[in-house]
């Protein structure tokens, strides 16, 4: 739900429902991404994270989805220990995760990897602020976001497959508020300051 978000399903009593999965995660014909296409995203991220030899035993996922990224860490991963969440109730119900609702909850312990896909443009400015900072609370060492700004919706989204009902964002805003707390390393990336994790000049910005 991001650089090529879903468009939005009709509405319904319950946010993110049955309809809205099985068009826009389901059907081949209007899915954003395939299994396939995530699971090279998950192989890239975490060959990044081991690349910089951080360890990798605990992952939360923020916003799970259909839980491709379980699915990933299931069968490439097992030994990892995998948490989700979602803030739909239809998600929750069908896929297991726990309902949070990330502008309000945060774990009480840190995870070496947080993914949160597609999430923050859905909240308001005050929800997506405080959502970073839970999220920086639970990181221990990298974070992997995708959050589509202004330009993106611009620039690069396909507004047949894009959810563009969302709140518009610059990268600068993001930015500014996740670098109290991370170093950007690029492609969706960030690292927690406090890992203690070298990187060449190059590869952090």
């Amino acid at each position: 739900m991001t650089a090529h978000m879903p468009a939005r399903a009709a509405k319904s009593s319950e946010p993110f429902d049955s309809d809205y999965y099985d068009r826009y995660y389901g059907s081949a014909q209007t899915r954003v991404h395939s299994a396939a296409e995530v699971a090279k995203l998950c192989t890239a991220v975490v060959s990044f994270i081991e690349w910089w030899q951080h360890p990798l035993e605990t992952v939360l996922d923020v916003g799970a989805g259909v839980g491709l990224w379980r699915d990933w860490f299931t069968k490439k991963r097992p030994g990892v220990a995998y948490r989700s969440t979602e803030y739909s109730a239809h998600a929750c119900r069908e896929y297991g995760h726990e309902q949070r609702d990330i502008t309000k909850w945060r774990a009480k312990e840190q995870f070496d990897l947080v993914v949160c896909q597609g999430v923050l443009p859905y909240v308001d400015d005050a929800g997506a602020a405080k959502a970073i900072e839970n999220l920086a609370a639970m990181t221990s060492g990298f974070l992997y976001l995708e959050a589509i700004t202004k330009r993106d919706l611009r620039e690069v989204c396909d507004g047949t497959r894009t959810d563009v009902k969302v709140h518009e964002r610059t990268g600068a805003w993001y930015r500014s508020r996740l670098s109290k707390h991370y170093i950007e390393v690029g492609c969706g990336i960030w690292c927690k300051k406090d890992a203690n994790v070298l990187f060449y000049e190059l590869e952090a910005r």
